[in-house]
């Protein structure tokens, strides 16, 4: 069976299988075949009266960075009754084994692929999170879940008790379970010392840089995947601004602001696309220098204004 093949089949699997079982904000998917690496649909709700687009963010499993970069000309506290809002809930796996949790720190997002039960294909569960603050920064590397605890009670470092006393405020040596912990009702510690994903007492800080290192998460979506990652579990923590993908033979970016500390890295933010690019073309066995059967055109006008919106939504840039 060809590629294309593969593709149309896992596409009507989706559609026939799995859609119409899943409300519009469930961040649940069937896991695609390894040559396709886009997921999801780009949709649009409209704003009612009392909300505020983090509102719509967070109804529909989203972050805050994410639902701003997706909607750049709507008022985050105040959008007009009835605007249009983009659902930016379509996304390229990141470059990574598709085994246990990535999380994608300039993305600010979790996926987790759960182990395949018996008799059902395998899946791809993906959440926003916060990530450690420019001063506090989230290590990356791979490491596993070393523990869970439920109900946690949290001892806060004594760095971080510094820098509270320094905003005026005392910390105690230890703050007991309950709705004024920010470790939430749910934890989950990783292997690297001192650094665990956790739900929050703050919800609405989701999908932003505002942790101390650690990994955030809405306090529903951790609830839901506490206890299906079992202990031992792998976990990539990768550093992807520039994300590329196929589907269907074309070739997909998906962009998005660098971490901080990493801007002299990305000045030419257009050239390093272009390198992704070719390297991601080069080495694709269907659209590589060796065959002459197959021409792949650039869409420029697309791949000039993925770079200049860097909404984190995934372009196709090809013809």
């Amino acid at each position: 069976m060809s590629r294309l093949q593969l593709t149309t089949r896992y596409l009507l699997t989706c559609t026939l299988l799995l859609w119409p079982f899943i409300p519009a904000h469930a961040q649940t998917f069937l896991l695609p075949p390894a040559d396709v690496d886009v997921v999801g649909q780009v949709e649009y709700t409209l704003a009612g009266r009392d909300d505020t687009l983090l509102d719509i963010a967070r109804r529909y499993d989203i972050g805050q960075n994410e639902i701003l970069l997706a909607n750049p000309d709507v008022d985050r506290w105040l959008p007009a009754d009835n605007s249009r809002v983009r659902l930016p809930n379509r996304y390229i796996i990141p470059g990574a084994e598709r085994s246990g949790v990535i999380l994608n720190l300039p993305e600010m997002r979790l996926y987790y692929f759960p182990k395949a039960k018996k008799g059902e294909p395998p899946k791809m569960i993906t959440h926003p999170i916060s990530v450690g603050r420019m001063d506090w920064n989230t290590p990356l590397g791979n490491t596993r879940i070393a523990s869970k605890q439920r109900d946690p009670t949290w001892t806060p470092p004594e760095s971080i008790k510094q820098e509270a006393l320094a905003d005026g405020k005392v910390l105690p040596d230890v703050i007991p379970a309950g709705p004024d912990n920010p470790l939430g009702r749910y934890a989950m510690r990783l292997g690297i010392p001192g650094y665990l994903i956790h739900s929050t007492n703050k919800p609405y800080g989701v999908g932003m840089r505002v942790t101390h290192g650690c990994i955030r998460m809405y306090p529903e979506d951790i609830e839901g995947l506490f206890a299906d990652i079992p202990v031992g579990t792998p976990v990539h923590i990768v550093n992807q601004p520039i994300k590329l993908g196929w589907m269907a033979g074309g070739l997909f970016v998906e962009l998005h602001p660098p971490l901080d500390e990493d801007l002299p890295e990305y000045e030419n933010y257009l050239q390093r696309v272009l390198d992704a690019v070719a390297d991601m073309i080069a080495t694709h066995p269907e659209w590589s220098a060796q065959n002459n059967d197959r021409h792949l055109s650039l869409n420029g006008a697309a791949l000039r204004e993925a770079v200049e919106e860097k909404s984190g939504i995934p372009v196709l840039i090809t013809r």
